[in-house]
């Protein structure tokens, strides 16, 4: 039997049918890393740890015992993403021997559901980053082609989907670190409403846009682990009290009286022809569906990008202040006294990027510049929110470009951070106002690179 790119289905299908066994499907995927390890894709590996709780599974499925929801189903975990007892990098080297002491809030909901962990991906230093060239143990490469970049922040998640070197992975989005690397390397990728996923165990980069998701083949995978991964979590004060929904239970509801919007904002220049002519496509085959389209307008989400540079960085340099070498980090040992040390420890342990953020963001909070710049884009923020009120009280959902290019190369944009940081103008905005995003593959280019 081939195991190639098979679905969570399958894989428990096959499992309680006894088609194969958990260790055949875990020792897949470990052969499946090492012959792809040129993508970079992992930070750490878990290979030992895998078999043995395959094992456990095969057990228990001889034993005649009920499998858990995804008991057995391999996965990758970003390594911004606390496992307890697994090192936890984030990317950087100021963490690179640094073990988790628990397990983040949606780990421990997926380990309950019985998932087995391949190990930690790749990812930009600390989440910062559009083409997972920023982190500390070297970029990921794309599979569909290892010259181009696989996206950011969460670059090795995506690869290790789209490479089929796990059934699913979990990753984070603060301004795009879900979708758009989900874009580039052609898998389904879902950021969660804001407050809807808890961040409890999330290494904290901007804590008022972050949040947890899946990356998937399919949106109905998304849905199931995203019922999964929503629960109930008192560690997190910020998640919202309202219950999750049955998401997968909602799939196959007929799609003939929604309304989805096209915002004209989103389709002008910048945008790319190969990926308009895709989305175009896309939007004919929903009104064969019977889906009612409405052009719309969202003037102010020109702002997003702006607003997005002024809160993220402001709320880095408050959260990066842990990592000193005393509460958190590899410290100096050629340091001479306390400021030495502080300066010592963080010049070594930091890339440029995040060294870049820390001081704009220490900027924009200085006295006599946090009225100018913090405390006018929240104001902006707010009437962002409130501009997408009002589109959804006409419209159920929107589309829209995730990314305004196909993948670019390696290097291509490394030394031009304004030019880089465009590749998130099309999704930054939905962390912006605190709402959900999806990305589905949309077909490919003339150079077979993925749309999304």
């Amino acid at each position: 039997m081939s195991f190639s790119y098979l679905t969570i289905k399958q894989i428990t299908d096959g499992l309680e049918r006894k088609e194969f066994s958990c260790a055949d499907i875990v020792e897949y995927y470990l052969n499946r890393i090492e012959a792809n390890k040129d993508l970079n894709a992992f930070i750490t590996l878990l290979p030992e740890r895998a078999l043995l709780e395959a094992k456990k599974v095969d057990q228990k499925i001889q034993s005649g015992q009920r499998l858990k929801k995804f008991e057995g189903v391999p996965i990758s975990v970003k390594d911004i993403i606390l496992t307890r007892g697994v090192k936890a990098t984030g990317g950087s080297r100021i963490l690179e021997n640094y073990y988790a002491p628990y397990d983040a809030s949606v780990v421990k909901f997926l380990k309950e559901e019985g998932v087995i962990i391949l190990g930690k991906t790749n990812c930009d230093e600390f989440a910062m980053g559009a083409s997972n060239e920023n982190s500390a143990f070297g970029p990921v490469k794309n599979p569909w082609d290892k010259s181009r970049v696989p996206g950011g922040s969460s670059g090795g998640s995506a690869a290790s989907v789209a490479a089929d070197l796990c059934a699913f992975s979990v990753g984070t989005d603060t301004g795009g670190s879900i979708r758009q690397p989900a874009a580039f390397c052609g898998v389904t990728g879902l950021k969660p409403t804001y407050a809807r996923v808890s961040r409890h165990g999330l290494m904290a980069m901007t804590s008022s846009l972050d949040q947890a998701g899946p990356f998937t083949r399919t949106a109905e995978e998304a849905a199931q682990i995203l019922e999964v991964i929503a629960r109930p979590d008192h560690y997190d004060a910020t998640l919202s009290p309202q219950a999750a929904e049955p998401y997968s239970q909602r799939l196959n509801e007929p799609v003939k009286n929604l309304t989805i919007g096209l915002p004209k904002e989103y389709f002008g220049n910048g945008l790319d022809q190969e990926i308009k002519s895709a989305i175009q496509a896309a939007v004919k085959e929903f009104k064969k569906l019977g889906v009612k389209i409405k052009k719309v307008s969202l003037p102010h989400t020109a702002y997003s990008l702006a607003v997005y540079y002024v809160i993220l960085p402001a709320e880095v340099s408050s959260n990066l202040a842990r990592y000193d070498g005393i509460r958190y980090g590899s410290p100096s040992k050629a340091a001479k006294n306390l400021e030495e040390f502080y300066s010592l420890t963080r010049a070594r342990g930091f890339g440029a990027e995040v060294k870049r953020r820390v001081m704009i963001g220490t900027f924009v909070l200085s006295a006599g510049y946090q009225d100018a710049y913090y405390k006018q884009a929240l104001r902006v923020q707010k009437i962002i929110q409130q501009e997408y009120r009002q589109v959804f009280k006409q419209v159920d959902a929107l589309i829209t470009p995730t990314t305004p290019t196909p993948p670019f190369k390696l290097g291509e944009k490394l030394n031009d951070p304004l030019t880089m940081y465009l590749a998130d103008i099309y999704t930054v905005s939905a962390n912006i106002a605190g709402l959900c995003g999806l990305n589905i593959p949309c077909g490919l280019t003339k150079d077979k690179l993925p749309v999304g």
